[in-house]
């Protein structure tokens, strides 16, 4: 599983993974094997009640405690609901979404705004907090959290404590070289928002993305 994943594994691997141990006559793998026959592969395991999995031979209470607790952690993930997603379609949205958030932080707060090919925040993750300095927000960082989510583009943001969004000279070296990094890697950089006290500045509004 280290080695390729738990997608590359069989039901029974995985299955043996749970159960950890076998008989004193059988491997884990043959046990898993014949759990899985008892239930006719996965479409009955399912649904087994503790008591179902506790009358085959191998399978103690633990483990069909801990066989059970894994059922149910997949039928909940997969009857998830995915929340409906904020929509960003302008510097405005930007700014709606974040403004009291970070209006009043007395420390520059530097963040990403990761989305999907539908524009939608996927998430939210502050980079550094402190003054902003090229040297210091680096690419690596920025996008190795639209890497793990999976986000088709994203859009920089942070606070001017001051209540001033008038970007600073840093602010505009900070922007052109996290959007030619996106260019590299294929992942576009929409816009960086600079909030201040009820007002915003957009660099791309500006020409600088």
């Amino acid at each position: 599983m280290l080695k390729s994943g738990a997608r590359a594994l069989s039901n029974q691997e995985l299955l043996a993974i749970l159960l950890r141990s076998g008989t004193k006559n059988e491997s884990v793998l043959q046990l898993s094997q014949r759990v899985l026959s008892t239930f006719d592969g996965l479409v009955l395991l399912k649904d087994a009640v503790i008591e179902e999995l506790c009358s085959i031979n191998g399978i103690g209470e633990v483990k069909a405690i801990e066989l059970s607790a894994a059922i149910e952690l997949g039928r909940r993930i997969h009857c998830m609901k995915t929340e409906e997603r904020y929509v960003i379609r302008s510097p405005e949205d930007v700014s709606n979404y974040v403004m009291e958030d970070m209006r009043f932080l007395t420390q520059e707060h530097f963040d990403c705004l990761y989305l999907n090919t539908k524009n939608q925040v996927i998430h939210r993750q502050t980079i550094f907090i402190g003054s902003l300095n090229a040297s210091i927000v680096h690419p690596r960082e920025v996008f190795k959290e639209a890497f793990r989510r999976s986000a088709a583009s994203l859009i920089c943001l942070h606070n001017h404590p001051s209540g001033d969004p008038t970007p600073s000279r840093e602010d505009i070296e900070v922007t052109k070289r996290l959007h030619e990094s996106g260019k590299v890697l294929g992942i576009d950089v929409l816009d960086h928002i600079i909030i201040g006290d009820q007002k915003f500045v957009s660099l791309k509004e500006q020409g600088y993305v």
